[in-house]
């Protein structure tokens, strides 16, 4: 007898972009509830402005003018693209704000080119759950503390001495992330970063954190684990 051939599941269709557009709009709208005004305002002040120019400059003939209106309805929905993707970012961001791993969230998925980090902390407070987080750009070393500078300022002065200690010269820039009121906002981290005045090369950023990588990271044992007593479990 031969084999009744089985049907291979269909993949699901990944949604178009203009469904993605609809889905991010959605989300964006839950937590930010001026998201269509704005919209519709990033769209119209191009397209005012463009057929403004259209009537008031001298010797424009219905040719100048459509491509004026053309010109201004781009420029519109540009804005508009703009302005929702950074308001999604923002309302993305807000879900995760204050949660333990949020600042690793933002090194893993939003670090601007040139610059290096990763989701893992390199220090834990284990029955708080602050952490610091280090980057590597050509603003030099970044340690990003998450929650407040009361009970993270030990872990960044202990990370400082070791980049000290390793990395000779380079610069140190410490940014706050937390409930204190000069904290740097979630989803304003990755930006902050780039105002950083360069200070290293591409060669040198590559070199320091490789230097930096090589000293490892030490988290916390969680409760109740020896680790002179803990074996590894066979198979």
């Amino acid at each position: 007898m031969a084999r009744s051939k089985e049907k291979t599941p269909k993949k699901p269709k990944k949604p178009g972009r203009l469904k993605q557009m609809w889905q991010v709009f959605q989300m964006t709208r839950r937590y930010d509830s001026n998201i269509v005004w704005i919209l519709v305002l990033a769209f119209l002040i191009p397209v005012l402005i463009s057929l403004a120019l259209a009537l008031l400059i001298p010797g424009s003939n219905v040719f100048t003018m459509v491509l004026w209106i053309v010109a201004g309805v781009l420029a519109g929905i540009l804005a508009m693209l703009i302005i929702l993707g950074r308001r999604a970012e923002k309302a993305a961001y807000s879900q995760i704000e204050g949660q333990p791993g949020a600042v690793g969230a933002v090194l893993r998925s939003s670090l601007k080119r040139g610059w290096v980090g990763s989701e893992m902390p390199v220090a834990v407070n284990g029955k708080t759950q602050d952490a610091v987080y280090r980057a590597v750009g050509r603003g030099g070393v970044v340690l990003i503390s998450e929650g407040p500078k009361t009970r993270t300022a030990r872990m960044l002065d202990e990370e400082k001495r070791k980049i000290v200690r390793i990395g000779g010269n380079v610069g140190v820039t410490v940014i706050s992330v937390g409930p204190d009121d000069d904290a740097v906002p979630l989803h304003k981290l990755a930006r902050r970063l780039t105002r950083i005045k360069p200070s290293l090369t591409k060669a040198e950023v590559l070199a320091v954190n490789n230097r930096l990588n090589s000293m490892g990271t030490k988290l916390p044992i969680p409760k109740g684990v020896d680790p002179m007593k803990a074996r590894p479990q066979r198979g």
